[in-house]
């Protein structure tokens, strides 16, 4: 499968330019990240240069980049941290946001001072808060095959033919829908309830009930149930569950998709 086809000044141009920026997290989701053995490395071999990482790289000043990865939430006391995010949206093509933190803000909602450093700091956002966001890849902390695949497709999207760009455009369509909706980060149980449950599209897979970080939802007799009081409209269990952006199309095409990762990655 042929995958380079863009040259400038007849020099075929490979690799694109991406970045990890840590917030405030765990960093649970760096080590999902390094955690894809030989994937990772053949992603920074073939296809990503990484040109900002404080874990990683010794660059102190954010670059222009292609991709950006934004781990963890926003803590909107913090200027530094707010000028930071602000900044990446300025020097990146193409924002994603990984991980619960980032998406909907996670566990770091209920965080309310008190930390021995900075007991101050005591309001944290998920970052499409305070910046345009183009693709939640959520959970905590997503599977290193899952970012693997992100990473892979956003390059393709970037960089492939037309074909590879129409099947990378796919299979990151539900992400990107998932970013620019609504309910990404601000969802309740409610939101589940009307847009998956009410509709029959609940499978009972207990997703939201795992995903809750403060586990108002329990799965009885095979279905969710919520405990409204305890809800604090994080968006995780709406996130999380896999019917809340079903994409027929992307079915349909599973195949291909599979196919074309599977070559890019050998």
């Amino acid at each position: 499968m042929e995958i380079f086809t863009e040259h400038v000044n007849g020099i075929m141009i490979h690799k694109i330019t991406i970045g990890h920026i840590h917030e405030s997290g765990c960093t649970g989701c760096l080590a999902a990240l390094m955690d894809n053995y030989q994937g990772i490395f053949t992603i920074l071999d073939k296809y990503a240069d990484l040109v900002y990482g404080l874990t990683l790289v010794d660059v102190r000043k954010i670059p222009k980049m292609d991709v950006a990865l934004i781990e963890g939430s926003v803590c909107i006391q913090d200027k530094l941290a707010t000028d930071e995010v602000r900044e990446v949206r300025d020097k990146s093509s193409v924002v994603i946001a990984i991980g619960g933190c980032a998406c909907s803000g996670n566990i770091t909602r209920f965080d309310r001072g008190g930390q021995q450093n900075q007991p101050q700091h005591e309001s944290f956002v998920p970052v499409s808060d305070l910046i345009d966001v183009d693709i939640f890849v959520p959970a905590c902390a997503p599977t290193p095959e899952a970012l693997r695949n992100v990473c892979v497709m956003t390059y393709l999207l970037l960089r492939g033919n037309d074909e590879q760009k129409a099947l990378a455009g796919m299979y990151l369509k539900p992400l990107m829908d998932l970013a620019r909706s609504p309910y990404g980060s601000k969802a309740s149980f409610n939101t589940l309830m009307q847009e998956v449950i009410n509709l029959g599209l609940c499978m009972g897979c207990g997703s939201c009930a795992a995903a809750c970080p403060v586990r108002a939802i329990t799965m009885e007799y095979g279905k969710p149930q919520g405990l409204r009081d305890l809800c604090v409209n994080c968006g995780a269990c709406f996130s999380q569950c896999p019917r809340s952006f079903f994409d027929h199309e992307l079915m349909e095409h599973h195949e291909q998709i599979m196919g074309m990762l599977k070559a890019v990655m050998q």
